[in-house]
Order: C-alpha cells, then structure tokens, then sequence
C-alpha cells in the first residue's frame, strides 16, 4: 500500500512540475509607486542560429553588482533559458534619464568579442515581470562596400524602455537602442564606453489579462490566416478529390469482386481462384520479425496518444506566445506518463501474433524511440558544451530527466506490458491460415516497398507541406505561431489521408496476390515523415539562413527524432487501418 502511494506521488510531483511551468504569466503582480519590479537578462545569439544561444554576460557587458540565476523549471532550461538579474533598474512609474549604469574600458579582446557578435546578427533576450524583450546588439555600416574588411562596426550603448502600465499592473515593454550613441569596434584598440539606459512610463487602457494578447495577433493577422485556410481549403480539396477517387474505384471493384466470387462459388467448384481471395489463406500469417513490429505499433499509438494530448493542452490556450518551457515541460512529462500505452499494446499484440518472448518485447519497445533520441541528445549536447552554449543541459537536469525515465516511463512500461500479456487477447482471423506459404508471383518494379512508400507519402505530404513552413519558422527561427484549431485540422486531414493511400495500396497489393502487407502497410503509412525530412534539406537551404556546425547538427539531429516520430506514429495509423480493411473484405466473402 505504501509503495502504491509512493508511485502516485511521484506521478502528482510531476504534474505539478509541468503545470508550473505551464503558466509563469498566472501570477498576477501588483505593484506599487517605486516598487522593484523583476528584469533578468536571459540570452544573446546570432538572430539566424535559433539553437546558438549563450548567457548574457558571456559577453562582456557591465555588471552592477553581483549577478543572481533564477530558479528555474524544467521545460525553461530544456528551451536554453539562463535567466539572470540584469544590470538595468526600471522601479514600478519611476522614469530615468540617460542613466549611467557602469563606465568600463574595453580591452582588445572584448572590442573583438563584440564585434564577433554585432558581425554575426546577435540578440538579446530579457523578461520584465515575464513579458519579452528583444534587442540588437549593434550594426554593421556597409556603405555600398563589397569588401568585409571595410565594414565599420558599432555596438550600441544606450537602451531607451518605453514602458506602458495599468493601474498597478506592468502591461507592455518596448525597448530601441539610440542610433546616435554608438561605439565604434572597427578596430583592435582599447575603447572606453559609458553604458546607459533611460525609461518612460506611459498608462494604457489594456486589462493585463489580455497583456500577452499582443504576441498572439502577430501569427493571425489577416494576410497569414488567408494563407493558413487556403492551405486547409487546397488539402482539404485535394484530400476530398483523391479519397472520392480512390473510394469510388475501391467500392466499384470491391463490389464487382464481391459479386463475382459470389458467382464463382455458385459455378464450378474446381475452377481455379484469383486476385486477393486466392491469397486468403496466407493473408493472415503473421510478419517476420514480430518482436520488431510489436514494438514500433506500441511505440507508434504512444506518440499518437501523446500528439493528441498536446493538441487538447495548446487548443484550451496552455502554450501562448514566451510561455516559457511549457511545451518541452507536457512533452517530456506526458511522454512518460504515455509509456503504459506502448508497453500494453506492444505486449498484447505481441502475444495475438503468439510471441513468447515477451520481456525482450518490452525492452525493445523501451529502446525503440528513447534509444536513438539518446544517442543523439549525447551528441547534441557535447556540441553545445563543446560551444559553451545554453543548450547544454546541466547535469542537475540530465539527473531529472533520468529520474524520470527510471521512476516513471519504465515502470509504466513494464505495467503496461504485463497488464498486455494477461489480456489473453487472440488475434481475430476471419479466415483460416494455411500451413505452407503461397509463393508471391514475380511483380513489375514499381510494386516494389520503395516505389510504394514514395506513393503513399506524397499524397499526405502535399496535404500538410503549407503549414510546415509557419511551423518551421516557428520553432527554427522567430516566427510566433499560435492558431493551432488550424493546426489540429491539419494534424487530422493528415490522419484520413495516411489512413485512406494505406489501405488503397494494401488493397492493390493483395489483389497482385502479395500476401506480405503488414510491414509494408506500416511502412508505407510512416513514408510521410521521409517526406517530411527530405522537406527539412529544402527549408535549411533555400529558406533559412542558418550556419555553422552547432546549429546545422542541432536541425538535422532534432529533425531526425522528430521525423521518426512521425514515421512511427504514421505508420501505426497506416497499419491500424489496413487490419481493419483487410478483415472487413474477407469477412464479407465465404473461402473454402
């Protein structure tokens, strides 16, 4: 009994942990005349290398006194968040003028660390009373000059906040830097700079429950939601066009093959059989590798589970715009309160296809996803540590994430899996299996697994490829994207259109008499997320202008996850729907 407590508290820590971090703007701060109200200086990077973000004061900046961290949750340091006091002192309507905060001078190596950072686009990032501050850190005068070395290089040195309240509530901040107070960094020469700041209050008429409303509108302005629901409205066509099609000819020869096996029994009984009733006695013999494909249907309908969760947490409003780490935090807490999913229907099924090895079954489905994002979290990482860079997890976080992982995902797993195994599910077969084998006639090229998995992929693919684009800019570059009702109907025109080309090609299959659909169902469901990457080349080439090895690997590496993801989730939907299909049309027939 104690032990079963001691499992629904660490169950309780955790969701208490994600929902923490779920809402940061919650507190409402009140504030009065001269209060101090919190400003922490978060992070600097080139503005095109989302990933490449180091601490504030990795650069040379000028400090007050002594720099104090935030305590932070866990989804805030899984996004690269390295919250510190900043060095400016903005007090609750108090308004400053030119206000000195340090004179430094600065050496030949700190001139040259700036103008590293101004000659590669860098930001800042800060957050006053957990509303966003974005800023540049200086310009590149080029002049009409084609040759770099003759670019003149400023850093900015004066922060002009525009500060806008109601009542005793912070609303909006706004900050621009003073285009005439600049230094020069041309040159490796010692430089003495006198960093300043200056704020003005100014009241609004905005409730603060609509304060971050302001982030929210800048993803569905008019001209992007036009562009959103042609999106959906040109899917949607597509999808209604191609289904229609597909549904018509399916139904035609479905009926027309219904109606002459029906005839073919009524003739004569020795006349021989052909198309997909020929196979019926092979149709139903399980996979090869069974412990294999167990597993990536129990990994699959986990990720399906968990895509569905994280919709119903963004459309009742959890992730709005600079909501810190909420989404990394459901991830990573939902992903392994899911793990009983896998374990339950791995296991059954694996014991439906009369596996008997159920515990390496489990073990495998553990691995199947978590073992290749592992590995690459341990390259990813030794690359940003390598680059003194704020996504290299601390090992305080790593140490959680693995408490995670032992107390919670892989009990559930094991649970699941037992809790699988004792269902002493049998696997419903229509029709009989016979003992030997048919072998498969010999098959033009393009019914190869290959040529089949480019079909089926494209057609969902081409479904969703216009929102991919705002998804990319968002969580690759700047963008703010919020209008996910769009994204769910998206996320579910994919569904239908993966379902529906896997069960047309399944039927294709077995009507050429190839009996072996069950890997390949699977396979060519999960094609969309190759698509999806092949889609991932194109966007980092032509359409982003990111660089440079740390922030190319971190694309490459977390696409990669993700597109297996989607293979994995994909692929369970493709199969799920050809096992309905197929026992559907040999339930409708008699077979001898």
């Amino acid at each position: 009994m104690a032990r079963g407590g001691g499992w629904h508290v660490v169950v309780l820590l955790l969701l208490c942990s994600a929902f923490s971090a779920v809402r940061s703007d919650g507190s409402d701060h009140k504030y009065k005349v001269g209060d101090s109200v919190p400003l922490y200086a978060n992070k600097v990077g080139p503005f095109h290398n989302p990933s490449e973000t180091y601490r504030y004061f990795d650069l040379p900046f000028c400090s007050t006194g002594e720099v104090k961290d935030k305590s932070e949750a866990l989804g805030e340091v899984l996004n690269g968040d390295r919250l510190v006091s900043a060095p400016y002192k903005l007090d609750f309507l108090v308004d400053r003028e030119s206000e000195v905060i340090c004179k430094k001078k600065l050496s030949k190596k700190d001139v040259a660390e700036f103008r590293r950072a101004v000659a590669k686009d860098y930001y800042f990032q800060m957050y006053y009373d957990d509303l966003p501050i974005w800023g540049f850190l200086g310009k590149v005068y080029k002049e009409g000059k084609g040759d770099p070395s003759e670019y003149k290089y400023y850093l900015f040195k004066h922060l002009h906040f525009e500060i806008f309240y109601n009542k005793d509530h912070v609303i909006e901040i706004n900050a621009r830097t003073d285009p005439s107070a600049l230094v020069d960094l041309t040159e490796d020469k010692e430089v003495d700079v006198e960093f300043m700041y200056s704020a003005k209050w100014k009241e609004t008429h905005v409730p603060f429950e609509k304060r971050m409303e302001k982030y929210s509108k800048s993803s569905s302005l008019p001209r992007h939601l036009e562009i959103h629901w042609f999106s959906i409205i040109n899917s949607c066509v597509t999808v209604l066009l191609l289904t229609g099609f597909l549904a018509t000819i399916l139904m035609r020869v479905l009926k027309n093959d219904f109606v002459k096996y029906a005839h073919d029994e009524e003739a004569a009984d020795d006349q021989e059989e052909t198309g997909w009733k020929y196979i019926h006695g092979d149709v139903f013999r399980f996979p090869k590798y069974k412990s294999l494909f167990s597993a990536c249907l129990g990994s699959g309908t986990q990720l399906f589970t968990l895509a569905i969760f994280i919709f119903l947490l963004a459309l009742v409003g959890v992730f709005y715009p600079y909501n810190r780490g909420a989404l990394f935090t459901a991830l990573v807490v939902i992903y392994a309160l899911t793990s009983g999913i896998a374990g339950y229907t791995a296991a059954s099924f694996y014991c439906q296809l009369e596996g008997t090895n159920w515990v390496r079954n489990l073990l495998l489905t553990g691995a199947l996803f978590c073992g290749p994002l592992f590995l690459t979290f341990c390259f990813l990482n030794t690359v940003a540590i390598a680059y003194h860079a704020t996504a290299a997890l601390p090992f305080g976080t790593i140490v959680v994430i693995f408490l995670i992982w032992a107390l919670v995902t892989s009990p559930l797993l094991v649970l699941g899996g037992i809790a699988g195994k004792n269902s002493k599910a049998e696997f419903q077969a229509p029709v009989r299996t016979t003992k030997y084998p048919r072998e498969i006639p010999p098959l033009p090229w393009y019914r190869a697994t290959l040529p089949q998995m480019a079909m089926a992929g494209f057609l969902p693919f081409s479904a969703i490829y216009i929102e991919l684009y705002y998804i990319f800019a968002s969580v690759w570059g700047h963008r703010i994207y919020t209008i996910y009702s769009i994204l769910f109907i998206v996320f579910i025109i994919l569904l239908i259109v993966t379902a529906f080309i896997t069960v047309a090609l399944t039927y294709f299959q077995l009507a050429a008499e190839d009996h072996e659909w069950w890997w390949r169902s699977f396979l060519c469901g999960g094609s969309t997320g190759v698509f999806i990457y092949g889609y991932c080349l194109y966007y980092y080439y032509a359409r982003s202008d990111m660089s440079g090895f740390m922030q190319t690997s971190f694309f490459f590496g977390y696409m990669a996850c993700i597109c297996y993801a989607f293979f994995l989730m994909l692929g369970a939907v493709g199969f799920r729907a050809s096992l309905f299909f197929v026992r559907h049309i040999y339930r409708s027939i008699k077979c001898e």
